[in-house]
C-alpha cells in the first residue's frame, strides 16, 4: 500500500495536552501509520495510506478537536520554509495580541473588584480572604460581579478547551483549572478564584511568548538568505530584482560585493571570496572561481559575480537544512519519551491524591471539610505536568538550532543524547584525519611501460570514480596532458579496485592486495610497493592478467587540527579512538602515530569496517563512526551514531548520516559532544525544577500551608524557568 508524509501546521498545538488529544483522535483512524509532533513549531507529521484517508479527512478530524490545521507540505506542494514561517508568525501575532488584550482587561477588572471589595468591607484582610481562610466569605454584589467579569475574560481561551476535555472525559490542565476555580467560588473564595484564573492566563501568555522565542530562533536561520535577487535577462542583459521564489534553475543572478547570496548556483563570471559560515560554520572565507559552487545564505565578500542558479528557492542547501532541523524536532529523544511516559501517569495519580485529600482527613482526623476541599483544589492546580513535559523539547530544539547555525545538522534528539554518551569513536582516514586531497608523488613504470602509458591507463580506469585517490591520478594525468582513452566493460569492486577493457585489452587497477589476486608474477612489484608504502605513500597498482604495468604512489596531508582534536576527545573521556582505513599498514601507522590514535586497522574493506564497529559496540556500548557519509555508510549504519564530514552539497552524505558536519573541520566533533553534554545537563536541571516544585507544593498542601494562587504562581514559574533555562542553549559557545 502506498504511503506518504504530510505536514500540518496547527495553531493550537501548544503543549503535551494537545499532542495527547491528537494522538487519541488520530491513532485509531484507519490508514494513519505514524504520528510525530513538533510542539514548538506547531507542526504535526503524518504518514498515511493514500488509499484509506486523505489530507482533508485528517483536517476534519483535527477540526473536531476545536483546532485549526492546514497542510504546509504534502500533495498541496513542496516544502517552503518561508511561507510556513510567515503563516505561523501572522497567526501567532493575532493570538498573542488577543490573549494579551483579554489578560490585561481581566487584570484591570480584578484590581478594580479588589479595590471595591476592600472599600466596601473597609478592610484589606477581608478582601484578601485572610480573616476566613478556606471558608465561605460573603462578598458584596458589585465586587462579586466584577470578579465574575474578570473570571470570564481570564478564562476566555480556557473554558472551550475545558468543555472539550469534559465531553471527551479527559483531564487536561484547562479542565482541572476550571474545576479548581468553580470549587473556589462554591466555597466563597471569589478573590482567590479570580486571581488563580488571571495568573493562569498570564502563564499561558508567558508560555506563548517564550515558545515564540524558540520558534523565532529557528526562523532566524531563514534570515541568512535575502528574499529577493537580481536576475539578468539572457537576451538583453537587463537586470530585474525579483522574489527568489520566481527565479528558476538555469537563470542568471548578479551578486555584488558585501551582499548575501540568495540562491545556490555556479559562478559563471567573476572571482570572489565567500563566507560560508552560516551554512558550514567555517570561520574563514573561501576563494571562489568560475565553475565553483556557492550556496544561498553565504556572504559574497569582495568581488562582483554572476551565478547560474542550480536549485529553486525551496530546494537550496539552506532550505533543506532548515527543513531537516524542523523534522528533527519531531523525533523524540529517549529522555523526552521517558518524561512523556511519566506525565501520562502523573496527572491521574494527582487527581486520585486530590480525592483522597478531600475525603480522608475529614473522616479520619476531623479536619474541616472546606479546608480539605480547598487543599484538594490546590492539588488539582498542580496536577498538570506542563512544565515537566516541556522541559526536554525546548532544550533539544535550542541545541538543534544552535548546532545548525554552526554547520552541524543533527537529525533528532536521540542522536544528540547519543553524542553525550559516546565512549568510543571510529574514524576513517582519508578526508577525515587527512585533507582528503592526495597528490601523485611517485610514478613507477614496470615491464617496459612508459610513464605516459601508465598514467593513461590509470586515468582511464579511474575516470568515473569520485574517490580522492582517483581524483589525484586524474589531476596528474590532466597536468601532463595525457589523453584518456575510453574504457569498455568497466566494473568497480568495492574496497579492492576496478577492471575494464582499454583498446581491446583487459586491465585492472587497485591495491597491493588486489594486485596479488590478479597477477602471479608480482615479486618485483611487491618489493617496490612495500618500499613506497614505508615512505608514507598509498600505492595504486595497474596491470594485466600476466604482468604489472606499474605503480603509482599517492600521499595525503594530515590535517593541522587532527592531533589536537584527538587529544581533546581523549581528554573529554572518550575511552578509545580507532582509525579504519583501506590504505596500507605503513601509511596507516604513520598517520596514526602523528595524530595519537589509540588503535588502527589498515587494508579494511567496507564489510570489515562494519565488523570492527560492531566489536567496538560490544566492548564500549555507544560508538560513533566518522567518515564521508557515502563510502562509509555501512559502518555508519552499524554504529550508534554516524557522523558525516564535509556534507555540504552532498545529499547522499546528509541522508546516510545521523549527524552531518557541513564543513570538513574535525574540531566540530568535540564541540558537538560538548553541546550534547551541556544539553543533557540543562534537561536534568529542568526536570529537577519541574518535579522539585511539584513535590514541595504537594507537601505544603498536605500540611494545609499552600494556597491556590501560590500553586498557580509556582506552576507558572516552573514553566517559565524551564523554558528560559532551555533557551540559554541558544547562546551556547560549548
Amino acid at each position: 500500500m502506498d504511503t506518504r508524509q504530510a505536514v500540518f501546521l496547527i495553531d493550537e498545538l501548544d503543549c503535551a495536552e494537545e499532542v495527547r488529544q491528537l494522538r487519541v483522535e488520530l491513532a485509531r483512524v484507519a490508514g494513519i501509520e505514524q504520528l510525530d509532533f513538533d510542539v514548538i513549531g506547531h507542526r504535526m507529521y503524518v504518514i498515511f495510506a493514500e488509499a484509506s484517508i486523505s489530507e482533508d479527512d485528517i483536517m476534519s478530524r483535527i477540526a473536531g478537536l476545536n483546532m485549526r490545521a492546514r497542510v504546509i507540505e504534502g500533495s498541496a506542494g513542496s516544502f517552503n520554509a518561508t511561507d510556513s514561517t510567515d503563516q505561523l508568525s501572522a497567526d501567532s501575532a493575532w493570538q498573542r495580541w488577543s490573549r494579551a488584550g483579554t489578560t490585561v482587561a481581566a487584570g484591570t477588572l480584578l484590581v478594580i473588584a479588589f479595590a471595591v471589595h476592600a472599600i466596601t468591607a473597609q478592610s484589606l484582610p477581608v478582601a484578601f480572604g485572610l480573616e476566613t481562610p478556606h471558608a465561605a466569605t460573603e462578598v458584596p454584589l458589585v465586587p462579586r460581579l466584577l470578579y465574575v467579569a474578570s473570571l470570564i475574560l481570564s478564562g476566555w481561551f480556557v473554558v472551550p478547551k475545558a468543555w472539550l476535555a469534559l465531553r471527551r472525559l479527559t483531564a487536561d490542565i484547562n479542565l482541572l483549572m476550571c474545576i479548581a476555580v468553580v470549587g473556589a467560588m462554591v466555597i466563597g473564595q471569589w478573590f482567590e478564584a479570580a486571581v488563580v484564573t488571571f495568573l493562569f492566563s498570564v502563564s499561558l501568555l508567558l508560555e506563548h511568548w517564550s515558545m515564540g522565542r524558540a520558534r523565532r530562533a529557528i526562523a532566524s536561520l531563514l534570515d541568512f538568505a535575502p528574499p529577493t535577487a537580481r536576475r539578468k535577462e539572457r537576451r538583453t542583459g537587463a537586470i530585474e530584482e525579483l522574489p527568489i521564489g520566481k527565479i528558476e534553475p538555469g537563470e542568471t543572478i548578479v551578486i555584488r560585493p558585501g551582499e548575501r547570496i540568495a540562491l545556490d548556483g555556479v559562478i559563471t563570471i567573476g572571482q570572489t571570496s565567500v563566507d560560508q559560515s552560516p551554512i558550514t560554520g567555517e570561520s574563514l572565507p573561501l576563494a571562489k572561481q568560475p565553475g565553483e559552487q556557492v550556496y544561498a545564505g553565504s556572504m559574497n565578500v569582495d568581488g562582483a559575480i554572476e551565478l547560474r542558479v542550480t536549485h529553486a528557492a525551496n530546494d537550496t542547501a539552506l532550505a533543506r537544512i532548515i527543513h531537516m532541523v524542523q523534522e528533527a524536532h519531531a523525533r523524540r529523544a529517549p529522555t523526552e519519551q521517558w518524561v512523556e511516559q511519566f506525565a501520562r501517569y502523573y496527572t491521574p495519580a494527582m487527581i486520585l491524591l486530590a480525592i483522597c485529600v478531600a475525603v480522608i482527613p475529614p473522616l479520619a482526623t476531623g479536619l474541616a471539610w472546606p479546608l480539605a476541599i480547598y487543599n484538594a483544589l490546590v492539588l488539582l492546580v498542580i496536577a498538570c505536568p506542563c512544565a515537566l513535559v516541556i522541559s526536554t523539547p525546548v532544550s533539544i530544539v535550542s541545541a538543534l538550532t544552535v548546532a545548525a547555525r554552526r554547520g552541524v545538522l543533527i537529525k533528532g534528539g536521540r542522536y544528540l543524547e547519543a553524542a553525550a554518551h559516546l565512549k568510543a569513536i571510529a574514524i576513517d582516514k582519508t578526508g577525515t584525519l587527512t585533507e582528503g586531497r592526495p597528490e601523485v608523488r611517485k610514478v613507477v613504470p614496470l615491464n617496459e611501460h612508459s610513464r605516459g602509458e601508465l598514467l593513461e591507463r590509470a586515468a582511464a580506469m579511474e575516470a568515473g570514480s569520485t574517490h580522492p585517490i582517483a581524483q589525484a591520478i586524474l589531476r596528474c594525468a590532466n597536468d601532463e596532458n595525457v589523453a584518456v582513452p575510453p574504457v569498455a566493460g568497466y566494473q568497480a569492486l568495492a574496497g579492492r579496485g576496478a577492471e575494464g577493457v582499454i583498446n581491446g585489452k583487459p586491465y585492472w587497477i587497485g591495491s597491493q592486495r588486489f594486485m596479488n589476486e590478479k597477477t602471479s608474477d608480482v615479486s618485483e612489484a611487491a618489493k617496490l610497493s612495500e618500499a613506497i608504502e614505508r615512505s608514507g605513500h598509498s600505492v595504486v597498482a595497474i596491470g594485466t592478467a600476466d604482468h604489472v604495468c606499474g605503480l603509482i604512489g599517492v600521499a595525503d596531508v594530515v590535517r593541522q587540527e587532527s592531533q589536537n582534536t584527538i587529544r581533546r576527545l581523549q581528554s573529554m573521556g572518550i575511552e578509545h579512538v580507532v582509525m579504519l582505513t583501506g590504505d596500507n599498514p605503513a601509511t596507516a601507522a604513520a598517520v596514526a602515530d602523528s595524530v595519537g590514535i589509540d588503535e588502527f586497522f589498515a587494508g579494511t574493506l567496507p564489510e570489515e569496517k562494519v565488523r570492527h564497529v560492531a566489536r567496538l559496540r560490544e566492548r564500549y556500548g555507544v560508538v560513533a563512526m566518522i567518515g564521508d557519509g557515502v563510502n562509509d555508510a555501512p559502518a555508519m549504519a552499524a554504529s550508534t551514531l554516524g557522523i558525516a564530514m564535509g556534507a555540504i552539497g552532498t545529499d547522499a552524505a546528509i541522508e546516510a548520516a545521523d549527524i552531518a558536519l557541513m564543513s570538513d573541520e574535525l574540531v566540530r566533533v568535540p564541540w558537538l559532544i560538548d553541546l550534547a553534554r551541556q544539553t543533557l545537563r540543562v534537561i536534568k536541571q529542568n526536570i529537577a525544577i519541574a518535579l522539585g516544585l511539584k513535590l514541595i507544593f504537594i507537601a505544603l498542601t498536605i500540611a494545609s500551608a499552600a494556597s491556590l494562587w501560590m500553586a498557580i504562581a509556582a506552576d507558572m514559574g516552573a514553566s517559565l524557568l524551564v523554558v528560559m533555562n532551555g533557551l540559554r542553549l541558544l547562546q551556547s559557545r560549548a
